[in-house]
């Protein structure tokens, strides 16, 4: 099995399947994240992937920097979203001037990060009274197929985080607030597939064992499908978004 630091440099290979299959998140969790921020707030999206909360972000009128690590995300990211300014850099140390930002968000990249040092970089980036935001789209596993979907898949490290503790963070935020939002998207075969592939652990799997879970989910989509008004089979993936936010002080 792949370690952690292996599994999150994982996602540039799959970086195609990743912004395919993975979800947007409901415009309503990223206007509550950014609220404190007040209106077109300065936005670094951190460990933004191929960018499905920069556009969210974009989309509610927020002046937003995609940071990235992987060069390979960020180029899909660019030519998905080429009016939008990037930089590659990570949680834990970005080029980004002192008091430069009104909020720093996290999607589903927080749990990769060190808590202490990236807490230290958003306190020294962000202006006082600015907003860090965490947010997560979790499979919601209360509808039977969906349980077996995620058995087959096997747990995220955020998942674990989210179904544990929750998330941490350290000086100089102290508290985080807490909302969740629950909705559904519809998913064709194809996609559905291209969001396993995306995952961590199936992208650093042995070839063996991707082949094994790509079949099971196949048979779980053939089982669990219904057609759509134009005739296509499709599945509807019930989610939790769950969505923290702290005020630099």
């Amino acid at each position: 099995m792949a370690t952690r630091d292996e599994m999150a440099s994982s996602f540039g290979s799959a970086a195609g399947d990743y912004e395919r299959g993975r979800p947007t998140y409901p415009d309503a969790a990223v206007a509550w994240l950014l609220a404190p921020a007040g209106p077109h707030p300065r936005v670094a999206d951190v460990g933004a992937g191929t960018g499905k909360l920069t556009a969210a972000l974009h989309d509610v009128g927020a002046d937003v920097i995609a940071v990235e690590p992987d060069a390979a995300m960020l180029q899909t990211l660019r030519s998905a979203l080429p009016g939008v300014e990037t930089l590659i850099g990570r949680a834990e140390r970005m080029n980004l001037p002192d008091e430069s930002l009104d909020a720093m968000v996290f999607g589903q990249a927080w749990h990769w990060v060190d808590v202490a040092a990236a807490s230290a970089e958003a306190g020294r980036v962000l202006k006082p009274g600015g907003v860090l935001g965490l947010v997560w789209n979790i499979r919601d596993e209360s509808t039977s197929w969906v349980a077996r979907l995620g058995a087959i898949m096997k747990g995220s490290h955020a998942e674990e985080l989210l179904a544990g503790e929750g998330p941490a963070v350290a000086a100089p935020f102290a508290t985080l607030e807490h909302e969740s939002w629950q909705w559904s998207r519809r998913l064709t075969r194809a996609e559905l597939l291209a969001m396993v592939r995306s995952r961590s652990y199936i992208i650093t799997a042995a070839p063996a064992e991707r082949d094994r879970i790509l079949v099971e989910v196949q048979e779980l989509f053939s089982a669990s499908c219904r057609r759509g008004d134009d005739g296509v089979e499709v599945v509807d993936l019930p989610y939790r978004t769950e969505a923290f936010r702290s005020i630099r002080g």
